[in-house]
């Protein structure tokens, strides 16, 4: 009788933690290790990138007593976890500086320690600001089969793996904070491709998931074989503790198992957005959301994507029409609000707007009417909105998208005006994808938001139109200029109107000012605005 095959069960805890919660950090990571060890019944489990303090610290790492946390915070975990392997992230103080570490504890015992040889510093990235490199691979013993550990950039960059298979590695474990962004999955997938092939060895990749901030960690941890082929993809957005089988008889290969399929890409952005503004909202302390909801488009997806966040009893919408706003606005907004089951009210602008009015006429005197009356009216509403934000302890949701916020189509003040914004890095045509894919689900946003022209409704007959190139012309342009740096005559080149993109491109230039002042929103895209684009506000380049 063939004697049966030796197996080791490794275990992926795809985690939500809280940034500074260390002490809750490692509660969390201490059950689920018993949980790997009791229910999963597995030999290792690994933990993502910085898992103890969560990802990104930022400057928290600067702070000598959140460092001493952190020790105390692994210290309670060497005095309590006992029956299993656990690879854990954190940050590792040394004397000549700090490391980003992942420590190998067994029975009490640091057993292995690496620290992170790559430091992304591009993008959302600024490790060298913190961190010293590593430079050494860390390949343990367990039970018979050498484990090397690598941590995120490690596996962009050739390497780190191969060292660790010069050094006798078998098996790869590689802990991540890897952010999410349009097409990750299938970057991730690529570069584990190219890595197996530098070093033939099954690798498992355990990734971060939750809000923070502007950043969304969206999970999806898998297991790739020696060859180069998913033998596991887990769910992504959610947290989970994930078991998976490997035989370690000649050689070391992973069971496969059934991988979660890739969904639409609508599907994925929506649950992206969908957990940022949760854990954000929550994380926070906030008792829910407020957010005015003109009857267009994209207060109708906030709207939608804020309920499927919180939940129809955490959020409250506020129309606010002025002498402007159609008929048919006021009553879309109401029905998407009642078919929503979230809170509504009806707040008319024209007192306020009239006393503003009133208030600046010998200002204004012998001047005639410009886009300074329409801004009025935006800031009636950011004041009213604010107020009730205040008063209900409600964050304000504001509702303005990427390709607005790129060429300043927003109001300092006025709609810019809140805490969070949700579909901040969203262009316009993708607002239009992500709120037909809502529909597909089941039809919370009235056919003719989508449908009619999108306006501001601040001036008689006004469309968006009237200003800004059509959104299937102006989102590519943007899209060139801003994610892929390409320059003006670049863009002609690939088919566009000269005079569109010169109009497109000096107005990205000159609303730098508005975009340093909006609130944090989910980043979505390679390239969004805040941490990840950042240009100088007074510059003669431009000119």
């Amino acid at each position: 009788m063939a004697k049966p095959a030796k197996v080791l069960r490794v275990a992926m805890a795809q985690l939500n933690v809280v940034v500074g919660d260390i002490g809750g950090n490692a509660e969390r990571i201490l059950a689920a290790a018993q949980r790997a060890r009791d229910d999963l019944k597995a030999g290792i489990v690994v933990f993502p990138e910085l898992a103890l303090t969560g990802y990104p610290p930022e400057d928290l790492l600067l702070r000598a007593g959140f460092i001493d946390k952190a020790q105390h915070g692994i210290n309670m975990l060497r005095t309590k976890l006992r029956g299993i392997d656990a690879v854990i992230g954190l940050p590792w103080r040394e004397q000549n500086g700090l490391y980003n570490a992942a420590l190998w504890l067994r029975e009490g015992e640091i057993i292995g320690r690496y620290f992170k040889h790559h430091l992304p510093n591009y993008s959302v990235f600024d490790e060298k600001r913190y961190f010293q490199s590593g430079g050494a691979p860390c390949v343990i013993d367990f039970d018979g089969v050498p484990v090397g550990v690598t941590i995120c950039e490690d596996l962009w960059h050739p390497g780190p793996m191969a060292s660790a298979a010069q050094a006798g590695a078998k098996l790869m474990l590689n802990l991540n904070a890897s952010p999410y962004h349009i097409g990750k999955h299938q970057e991730r997938e690529s570069v584990l491709r190219m890595r197996v092939a530098e070093a033939p060895m099954p690798v498992v990749y355990v990734n971060l998931v939750g809000g923070q901030d502007e950043l969304v960690f969206d999970g999806g941890s898998m297991v790739m074989n020696a060859e180069g082929r998913l033998a596991a993809r887990e769910v992504a957005f959610e947290e989970g503790l994930f078991a998976v089988d490997f035989h370690v008889e000649q050689g070391v290969r992973p069971v496969p198992k059934s991988c979660v399929m890739d969904a639409r890409a609508e599907q994925d952005l929506y649950r992206a957005i969908v957990l940022g503004i949760r854990d954000y909202v929550n994380k926070n302390g906030f008792s829910g959301a407020v957010l005015g909801l003109s009857g267009g488009i994209d207060s109708a997806l906030t709207l939608a994507l804020a309920v499927d966040a919180l939940g129809a009893d955490q959020v409250e919408a506020v129309m606010m029409p002025s002498r402007y706003t159609a008929a048919m606005s006021v009553e879309d907004a109401k029905r998407q609000a009642q078919d929503m089951g979230v809170g509504f009210s009806v707040i008319s602008i024209e007192p306020v707007f009239d006393t503003f009015l009133r208030s600046l006429r010998d200002e204004f005197k012998d001047l005639p009417p410009d886009v300074t009356e329409e801004n009025i009216q935006a800031r009636c509403r950011g004041v009213i909105l604010m107020a009730i934000s205040n008063k209900k302890r409600k964050i304000l949701l504001t509702t303005g998208n990427k390709s607005e916020m790129a060429v300043g189509y927003a109001t300092l003040y006025g709609d810019m005006a809140g805490g969070f914004a949700p579909i901040k890095d969203l262009p316009k045509t993708w607002v239009y994808r992500l709120a037909r894919y809502r529909n597909s689900l089941d039809e919370v946003i009235p056919a003719r938001v989508i449908d009619r022209p999108p306006s501001a409704e601040l001036a008689p007959n006004q469309t968006d139109q009237d200003s800004l190139p059509p959104y299937d012309v102006l989102d590519p342009i943007l899209e060139l200029y801003i994610e892929q740096d390409k320059e003006p005559n670049e863009i002609v080149k690939a088919g566009f109107d000269e005079a569109t993109v010169r109009k497109v491109v000096q107005m990205v230039n000159r609303n730098e000012y508005k975009r340093r002042q909006a609130p944090p929103g989910v980043r979505v895209t390679r390239r969004a605005f805040g941490r990840d684009r950042r240009y100088p506000i007074t510059a003669k380049f431009w000119t």
